[in-house]
């Protein structure tokens, strides 16, 4: 009976905007002695952190692959990805269309019964973590990841080998079995990858099916067109909003109150006096509805409707307040403050897909209105969301922000792919 090889891969890939500018990166690791046998990294455009993470355990997989191809194979894959390694794992649903064909490419590389998934924390990650931002930071630069200046090994802990679950082989001779096949399949793409063994030989990758990323930051030459301005409404007052209770798109879709509708009174006089706003787009929900209403009949302008731009469906936690979550969901609570990817109690959304879905509506509007003052009416999530992705922060940062019933705020966008905050809940037309 022959031996099986027995391998680690630590993968991860990030976006800077979720989406935006993306890339991944991937270590083959020799389980018996703890040695790097592989690097994988590729800067891929503009992508979201769950597509760069997918692409990280493709790119990973496929690494481990092409070093020992005629061997029967052991894969323990280890992530920081919660969603990725449950996913694999046939332990959550894959929802998102965007996921599904990375999900199937990456299950046919290698014989599914030899791959297990391992998820652990980011701290633990850090080889890989280094080499997806290596591979940004080339990506923002202009050119692709090169293996030769990484360091993203001086970064990564010290391993030590893993408890044997059967002989490991000769490492040696399998890293030149590597070294030929890469040899004789350089220039190849039907991977969509691109690898470094410890030979320094390479892949091309296929072209991918994100599109590239506008060079973005300082370094980029300036856009001097008149940018896509959103001004971003938070809807008026409901009954809930005083009380602070959940109200997303799973609850009750309240109306506006008394308060909520003079506030809206109050929006339509101060954007009335500026004479700016060019466009009304609104959530769905009604009480965003009411707002842009009001807002609508006293500029004179239609009102669009945009389902990406409505709340978080908040699931079982609908209607309560954040003390009542606490006493009931304590433990679902906790993780999913610290957790993007962990959705709400019974089926609600998470922070990661809200973002997706919100950046998602935001680049069909700014491709709709560009050079034009929009008026979007929508949510607290949403505004947050729009806010720190145009900051490229991390998505604790909205836990930092502040927005009040019938807040403005204000997000420019540019054709060169730059975004500029300029105002952050505003409520001085309230007074």
């Amino acid at each position: 009976m022959s031996a099986v090889r027995r391998l680690v891969v630590e993968a991860d890939g990030g976006s800077r905007g979720n989406p935006g500018p993306a890339g991944y990166g991937a270590v083959v690791i020799d389980a018996a002695t703890g040695e790097n046998l592989a690097e994988a990294a590729e800067y891929i455009g503009v992508a979201t952190n769950n597509v760069a993470e997918y692409r990280g355990l493709i790119a990973g997989l496929t690494a481990a692959k092409a070093l020992f191809p005629d061997e029967a194979l052991d894969v323990r894959v280890r992530m920081d990805s919660k969603l990725v390694v449950e996913q694999m794992s046939g332990r959550w649903k894959i929802k998102h269309p965007d996921m599904k064909p990375l999900a199937a490419r990456a299950t046919a590389i290698l014989p599914p019964s030899s791959v297990t998934y391992e998820w652990i924390p980011r701290a633990q990650n850090k080889h890989a973590d280094r080499l997806a931002n290596e591979a940004m930071d080339a990506g923002r630069d202009g050119r692709q990841w090169e293996a030769s200046a990484s360091t993203a090994e001086l970064d990564a802990p010290a391993r030590t080998p893993l408890p044997d679950r059967g002989p490991p082989g000769d490492a040696a001779a399998g890293a030149a079995k590597a070294r030929a096949a890469l040899a004789a399949a350089r220039g190849a793409a039907d991977t969509g990858t691109l690898f470094e063994v410890d030979t320094g030989a390479s892949e091309e990758p296929e072209p991918t099916d994100v599109t590239a990323a506008p060079q973005v930051g300082w370094a980029a030459a300036p856009d001097l067109g008149a940018p896509a301005t959103f001004v971003l409404l938070r809807h008026g007052e409901t009954l809930l909003t005083p009380e602070k209770r959940f109200s997303g798109s799973g609850g009750t879709d309240p109306e506006l109150s008394a308060i909520g509708r003079d506030q809206a009174a109050r929006a339509a006089a101060h954007f009335a006096a500026l004479g700016t706003v060019q466009e009304i787009v609104s959530s769905p929900l009604r009480r965003c509805r009411e707002t842009a209403a009001a807002v609508a009949d006293r500029l004179g302008l239609d009102v669009r409707i945009e389902d990406g731009l409505r709340e978080t469906d908040f699931g079982a936690w609908e209607g309560l307040t954040f003390g009542e979550v606490r006493e009931r969901y304590g433990d679902d609570l906790t993780t999913w403050l610290a957790d993007p990817e962990t959705a709400p109690t019974g089926g609600g959304e998470s922070f990661a897909e809200v973002a997706e879905r919100v950046a998602a509506a935001r680049d069909r509007l700014t491709a709709r209105y560009a050079g034009r003052t929009v008026l979007l009416v929508t949510h607290v999530t949403p505004i947050k969301t729009l806010v720190r992705l145009a900051l490229e922060a991390p998505a604790k940062a909205m836990f930092r922000m502040e927005l009040s019933a019938a807040s403005i705020s204000t997000v420019a966008y540019y054709g060169d792919g730059n975004a500029s905050v300029r105002l952050l809940n505003d409520t001085s037309h309230l007074r």
